[in-house]
């Protein structure tokens, strides 16, 4: 076992907007999946009570993914309840900078918001983990994620010779293929319990699909090796230790289409008791727009620069916690600035088949 902290201590994206200005690709994954998340919308039983119509983004980092998702997601549902209040309530970690999310909803980035042009409507924010209650009991009518649920409570064991479970052999991958498993379960269950009935739970998770592909890994370079390759070499240089190294540990999960399903489809399951049932689901691939802008420029220099700061943007906290406590911010930050400089590097000496395509699993679940 390991002595990791928890997540909800340390895991937070890169903040000031630098997250969903970097990660293109998440944003046009979103944005792909927004009719189904309408469709959704559209099947939510919204009784003409007076009272608010409540929503939510699970895992929202500094919301810039999505504004585009929630602002045809709270028009459609303005247009079917008019005179209707709608809350829609931002939900991620203690570190998580809410300050960002909140100046960009209400127009002081460069980001288009919907706020004030979509009447009625009242944003709120939570740092409960979504390992954990956060609504009171039938409340929410509409539940969405994306690209969040991977993330464990916590590493269940070091991985000797890997930073993610995707590098993973025999009992390390088993725990956490275990961990995943229950806390895959627990998290739909309190999903469950916090929908009106008929409510929906819409998300959008890193999987693996059934060619064994998931995030970074669809065809050459795999972005996880990569990392890890790049990690070790330094513990090799002695720029790290190799306690750090063995400390860094991704807090994640990828899960196949039957993993997914599996406590949805077992009707002596906790999640079926809870009453929730899964009305569809299915792997999509969403490419990487910078592998795709190459193909075009050529420029392999554009190109690393492009594209490293994506995948900086959701790594860096994992790498920054494998480091001693007893480095300075200075020398961590150095560390850190090496690390994604050799990456660079790679991608510009050597562009072919580096690319972060997303493996998404697409699934609709219902409380009935």
């Amino acid at each position: 076992m390991t002595d990791a902290v928890e997540t909800a201590a340390f895991m937070a994206m890169k903040g000031a907007g630098y997250y969903s200005k970097a990660t293109v690709v998440a944003r046009e994954a979103i944005d792909a999946a927004t009719p189904w998340v309408l469709e959704a919308a559209d099947r939510l039983p919204l009784d003409q009570d007076g009272s608010p119509v409540r929503v939510a983004d699970l895992g929202c980092a500094d919301g810039g993914t999505s504004i585009g998702l929630w602002d045809r997601v709270l028009m459609a549902l303005r247009q079917r309840v008019p005179g209707r209040a709608i809350e829609i309530a931002y939900t991620d970690l203690p570190q998580n900078d809410f300050n960002h999310l909140f100046r960009m909803l209400y127009g002081q980035t460069d980001v288009e918001s919907y706020y004030g042009r979509i009447p009625d409507v009242y944003p709120f924010a939570s740092a409960t983990s979504f390992h954990q209650p956060i609504f009171p009991p039938g409340t929410v009518h509409l539940a969405f994620s994306a690209h969040a649920s991977h993330y464990v409570s916590k590493v269940p064991c070091a991985i000797p010779e890997h930073v993610h479970m995707v590098g993973a052999t025999g009992t390390e991958r088993a725990a956490y293929e275990e961990a995943g498993r229950l806390e895959w379960e627990r998290l739909l269950v309190l999903r469950a319990r916090e929908l009106v009935r008929g409510g929906r739970l819409c998300m959008l998770s890193f999987g693996i699909d059934e060619h064994g592909r998931y995030v970074g890994n669809t065809g050459g370079a795999s972005v996880f090796d990569t990392l890890n390759t790049l990690w070790r070499r330094l513990a090799d240089e002695g720029v790290i230790s190799a306690g750090e190294y063995r400390r860094t540990n991704f807090p994640q999960v990828f899960r196949t289409i039957e993993q997914f399903t599996s406590g949805l489809l077992d009707e002596n399951s906790e999640v079926w008791a809870a009453g929730l049932r899964l009305e569809s689901i299915e792997p999509r691939i969403q490419e990487c727009p910078f592998a795709r802008s190459f193909e075009e420029h050529r420029d392999p220099d554009r190109f690393a620069r492009e594209y490293v700061p994506t995948l900086r943007s959701w790594s860096e906290p994992t790498f920054a916690n494998g480091l001693s406590p007893d480095r300075s911010p200075d020398d961590r930050m150095a560390v850190l600035d090496e690390f994604y400089g050799r990456y660079g590097d790679l991608v510009a000496k050597d562009p072919e088949g580096h690319r972060m395509d997303l493996v998404d699993i697409v699934m609709t679940c219902v409380r009935v």
